[in-house]
């Protein structure tokens, strides 16, 4: 599991058939501090989040898990809307 912000919405035409009515979304991951941490991800959205939204992600087979047809060609989803961070000092 790890954190990212919503960038915006991915708009594909043709997905894999069980992938119909799920929503895409393009995501930066963050550290805990927020900063940007590797590429930009596009996940699938399994909690309705939005652009500028701190999400938490999951990535390979729980991504699928997080979908409601399991089994579907995803690397990442969404699966929380982080309402507040508290990060301790090292």
């Amino acid at each position: 599991m790890y954190l990212g912000q919503v960038l915006g919405t991915v708009v594909a035409t043709r997905k894999a058939k069980n992938m119909d009515g799920l929503r895409l979304m393009l995501v930066q991951p963050l550290t805990e501090q927020r900063t940007p941490k590797g590429n930009v991800v596009v996940a699938v959205d399994a909690v309705n989040a939005g652009p500028g939204d701190l999400v938490h992600l999951v990535s390979s087979r729980e991504a699928s898990l997080a979908c409601p047809n399991t089994f579907v060609p995803v690397d990442a989803a969404i699966c929380g809307i982080v309402d507040a961070l508290d990060v301790e000092a090292p």
